[in-house]
């Protein structure tokens, strides 16, 4: 094995291995590069010689990374992001906000109540681009997987500024079409005459939801529709099949719907909106911040003359 270091590597060798191993192919990692394949192929060649290291296993259906390869690619990809946060902080501008700002949260909170507000972000910033990454996994900010997140729990990373935005209860409701015809329950023992809309238990959701579910199954709901995020859940009340566990924020856009049993309320769940220290001074992050922080004034107050809070 030879003794060469990452340091001493020639970087166009080490950029052209990220792309390659990135797509598994020496022809796209060409086309993405906007080098020929023979030249791509002579690259990854002389950094294999350079290393005394195979980085690629050769197949018909493409290239596979070796252990050596992997090691090489978790570096790459590490400084890939690093030089990606560098260069967002040297592409923002004082007096302009425009370029990619990279969102996550959960499925839940992206759909039912971000997402319908982004209008008024992208009138205000229209040359802001926004990847809305939905998943329920944490993503990891100071590894630049993400440039901004809100969580319903504080984040525990280190390096972040974090802002609690506000609190949100599960609660119960249902469309008024199906309680006139099924009846409204008074009591958690009633679920058994109605059928029950709630996240399925092997899916990622907040502790709180969770507890209500459980509480409810042990009196033997009449029926049950189990979704894994909490839109079809919504989907399914709207619809008239039942009663469904939801966050209150949903009543803001769907007043229509019905709370039952609010002696059932569960314990609140905390909204954190975080990003990396480093991106402290970006004016895409802190426009989307003043945006959500706007946006959730406006909420509070709407849900207040609606006596929803």
């Amino acid at each position: 094995m030879g003794t060469t270091k990452v340091t001493d590597m020639d970087w166009d060798k080490l950029r052209i291995f990220h792309a390659v191993a990135d797509v598994g192919s020496l022809t796209h990692a060409g086309d993405k590069l906007n080098l020929s394949q023979s030249a791509v192929s002579r690259q990854i060649r002389a950094l294999e010689e350079s290393l005394n290291a195979t980085l690629f296993h050769r197949h018909a259906r493409g290239l596979i990374l070796t252990e050596q390869g992997e090691l090489l690619f978790d570096a790459t990809k590490s400084m890939s992001k690093r030089l990606e946060a560098a260069s967002a902080r040297i592409r923002d501008s004082e007096d302009e906000v425009f370029g990619e700002l990279r969102v996550t949260t959960t499925f839940g909170f992206g759909t039912l109540w971000l997402a319908p507000r982004l209008t008024k972000l992208f009138e205000q910033y229209p040359n802001l681009k926004i990847d809305l990454m939905l998943e329920e996994r944490v993503l990891d900010l100071p590894m630049r997987e993400a440039d901004v997140a809100i969580r319903m729990k504080e984040p525990s990373q280190a390096d972040l500024v974090r802002k609690r935005l506000m609190t949100v209860q599960m609660r119960l409701y249902a469309s008024r079409a199906y309680l006139d015809r099924n009846g409204t329950p008074q009591t958690a023992e009633d679920i058994k005459n109605h059928r029950l809309i709630c996240q399925n238990q092997n899916s990622a959701q907040v502790g709180s939801a969770a507890v209500l579910v459980q509480k409810l199954i042990t009196h033997g709901p009449g029926s049950m529709l189990s979704v894994n995020n909490y839109f079809g859940v919504l989907q399914g009340v709207l619809h008239d099949l039942g009663i469904g566990i939801l966050p209150d924020y949903v009543t803001e856009d769907f007043p229509d719907l019905v709370q039952v049993l609010p002696h059932e309320d569960t314990s609140g769940v905390p909204v954190y909106l975080a990003y990396p220290e480093e991106l402290r001074h970006s004016q895409r992050v802190s426009a989307f911040r003043d945006f959500v922080q706007t946006e959730i004034m406006a909420h509070r107050k709407h849900m207040k003359e609606m006596g929803k809070l």
